[in-house]
């Protein structure tokens, strides 16, 4: 192949990247809705695309958002019937905006959410790629930046997806919280087994409680103990009804089968 034809080809295929990366980065165009939440200093924000029919639902609840992640709205705003706003929010991975009217106190509208490519080309520095702009819009108001997922990738961690960063991070699950684990003997756990364990709300605590009752769970166990609720004093329980050589998958036994009651 001449020198010429491989510099058209290369051409091509980076016009064709370029194109591709356009074409997922597109500004999203929904109507949103925003109203007070029933957590002091946050609001309620719901988005839909416009496309739902009868009873079905095309809408994203992504709950409750401090107000100070906002910027043209405050409380008493949306006490102001008729007002005019411009809710926005900025965040590294795009822009989000609501404009709208408010009625009953709640602000809606048009929702535009415009992605930052700059974000991307920094994840994809770091080996994340295969964004959109939906996955980007989940980001930003989860808050996902480049230097969060920076931080787990130095950690160590290992399975992190551009997917499960969203989870690390509704989970606050930080480098820290892995080093607890692996301070106390255990390999590294990876970005899974992370979020299940603080989903769980499994922390070190767990772990020494249940070693000072002679026993060593393992990280899978520690999930079940949560899960199924496996506390000390239901372990004193057991054994002082003369339960003995217990261990964690005999408890969670017990436990399933309803043999304490």
């Amino acid at each position: 192949m001449s020198l010429q034809r491989k510099f058209t080809l290369l051409a091509t295929f980076s016009c064709a990247a370029v194109a591709l990366h356009a074409a997922t980065l597109t500004p999203l165009h929904e109507n949103c809705r925003i109203s007070l939440s029933e957590q002091t200093g946050k609001l309620s924000l719901r988005i839909d695309r416009g496309e739902c029919t009868g009873e079905r639902s095309c809408g994203s609840n992504f709950g409750s958002e401090a107000f100070s992640r906002f910027t043209g709205i405050s409380p008493s705003d949306l006490a102001r019937e008729g007002a005019h706003l411009t809710a926005t929010l900025s965040a590294e991975a795009g822009v989000f905006t609501c404009t709208g009217t408010v009625h009953n106190q709640e602000l809606s509208g048009d929702a535009l959410f415009t992605p930052d490519p700059s974000f991307v080309d920094r994840m994809a520095q770091l080996g994340f790629t295969g964004f959109d702009a939906e996955k980007l819009q989940a980001y930003a108001f989860i808050n996902v930046d480049s230097a969060y997922a920076r931080s787990i990738q130095q950690a160590g961690i290992s399975g992190v997806t551009i997917d499960n960063l969203l989870a690390l991070r509704i989970f606050n699950v930080d480098p820290a919280y892995a080093k607890s684990f692996t301070a106390l003997g255990y390999d590294q756990p990876d970005a899974a087994k992370l979020i299940a364990l603080k989903s769980q709300k499994v922390d070190v605590d767990e772990v020494r409680q249940l070693r000072s009752l002679g026993f060593q769970p393992t990280l899978d166990e520690l999930i079940q103990v949560r899960i199924f609720q496996i506390t000390p004093d239901f372990i004193h329980r057991m054994q002082d009804r003369g339960l003995n050589n217990l261990t964690i998958a005999k408890l969670v036994q017990i436990r399933i089968f309803k043999l304490a009651e």
